[in-house]
């Protein structure tokens, strides 16, 4: 219901004198509050002394809300839903042309219809207490290090400044030494000798390292913010967190101090300073599949009764999104597409063992695992604990970024599961049965997509807590 608060923010309440109301307070449903509200209607009589109404003098029928569409695919989203239950975790799917968005789900969620008529204590309790954060909406505001999700970028950042050649090669025996820091690899006793795509199939670290020393920073912040990175990715979301991707400029003016050579490497891997959200993982995935398009996601499709479609949220038509060229090389792109089409087709890629095929259609992408603990020199020497052995807060990120089909790509994805462990063993298989399941909806027909979706409303109340 209304609050002072609302009555302040929204001065077009002030106007409709409605008692018992009922406004949108967060997400779609906030921003468009004033559209699918309309316009209050009136009748005004002429009453005699006794209060009866003797003649109607002027009426005004109002003006009916607007009727919006998102562009969420019901069976995707309700899957989505299933396939991250019990855990904290994020994932969007899109659409890498128009930017439609299939699904966004952010895990755990809660359960809308009890904040309506005011909250029991005890479930408000729960929610705040939940260490797997229910209340936040992890897609949109969720802030994670990247990982080895951004080796496509740095690679392509090195392609793009002539640092290396795809054939250039390093040799990788586990760590590297800077200015007498060891700076380690997560397979210990190296990968050997080392190529682009290699590097990229691999994950190796130590290629990363050496890539962003020959970089520096600039260049690497450069391209990050190129792709989506750092920066709000749907236009007018409240919650929406910006993320950051740290430079010599942010550092001077926010810690006061001079970047490190240590921490360019750090950054070349995804990790340090650097903090993204999951629809900006799969709109930088996004940008990459396309061969370099500026796509925006897109929430919704054009109002049903709308005079106008200038709202900032609406996709006008299927090429109504943001498609300025990347300044990025073509080649280099490919480059990129067959080194992410190797993670997860080729018996060495670290997401072999989640691939699909479906009738010749395979997917390509990036694994990603994010330290959130430091491991000390003697934990190294004595062998790492596995993550299964941690408690739940130690253990590492899980994540996920990639397209499909390999061939003309029509869908990216991002997955983060918060303390998942590896990105190879729980958020890879998530996201390939994701693109599976979209790819093949795509080829049913519309009326029994549309037909589903109704049968299932008909059942079941909303129980999409995070809009």
């Amino acid at each position: 219901q209304v609050s002072a608060k609302d009555l302040e923010t929204k001065k077009y309440l002030k106007d409709l004198h409605v008692p018992g109301m009922s406004v949108g307070k967060t997400g779609l449903e906030r921003k468009l509050d004033e559209k699918i509200i309309g316009k209050i209607g009136f009748q005004r009589y002429e009453v005699n002394a006794f209060g009866k109404r003797v003649k109607q003098i002027q009426i005004n029928e109002g003006q009916a809300g607007e009727s919006y569409k998102t562009t969420l695919d019901f069976e995707v989203q309700k899957y989505t839903n299933e396939l991250l239950k019990d855990k904290a975790a994020a994932v969007c799917v899109m659409d890498v042309y128009n930017g439609d968005i299939v699904s966004m789900v952010s895990s755990p969620t809660f359960e809308p219809n009890e904040f309506v008529h005011g909250l029991e204590k005890n479930y408000w309790n729960s929610l705040i207490k939940n260490e797997l954060r229910p209340l936040t909406n992890k897609t949109i505001s969720g802030l994670y290090p990247p990982g080895s999700t951004i080796k496509t970028l740095v690679a392509l950042s090195a392609l793009e400044n002539g640092v290396i050649k795809p054939l250039d090669t390093f040799r990788c025996k586990g760590k590297i030494e800077l200015y007498g820091e060891k700076f380690h690899c997560w397979e210990k006793d190296g990968h050997g000798i080392v190529n682009l795509r290699k590097g990229i199939q691999r994950s190796c670290d130590v290629y990363f390292y050496e890539l962003a020393r020959r970089l520096g920073i600039d260049p690497i912040e450069r391209v990050a913010k190129k792709f989506g990175l750092g920066r709000p990715s749907i236009p007018g979301a409240f919650e929406e967190k910006k993320g950051l991707i740290p430079g010599r400029d942010w550092k001077r003016a926010n810690l006061d101090a001079a970047w490190q050579t240590g921490e360019t490497l750090i950054a070349g891997i995804g990790q340090g300073y650097m903090l993204v959200t999951p629809i900006q993982l799969a709109v930088m995935t996004a940008r990459l599949a396309n061969g370099g398009k500026a796509v925006t996601p897109q929430l919704l499709m054009k109002p049903q009764n709308a005079s106008n479609t200038n709202d900032d949220l609406v996709s006008v038509d299927a090429n109504g999104a943001e498609n300025n060229d990347i300044q990025v090389d073509p080649a280099h792109i490919k480059l990129m597409h067959k080194a992410m089409t190797s993670v997860v087709n080729d018996p060495d890629g670290t997401a072999f063992g989640s691939r699909f095929n479906l009738n010749g259609v395979a997917s390509a992408g990036k694994t990603g695992t994010v330290q959130v603990r430091r491991i000390s020199k003697d934990e190294r020497e004595s062998g790492i604990i596995p993550n299964e052995e941690l408690d739940w807060h130690l253990r590492d990120h899980a994540l996920f970024v990639g397209f499909a089909p390999v061939k003309n790509p029509k869908y990216s994805v991002a997955v983060v599961v918060e303390h998942g462990g590896s990105g190879s063993k729980v958020a890879a298989p998530i996201a390939q049965k994701l693109l599976k399941m979209a790819l093949e909806r795509d080829r049913e027909p519309l009326k029994i997509k549309t037909a589903s979706a109704a049968k299932f409303n008909k059942t079941k109340k909303n129980t999409a807590g995070t809009a």
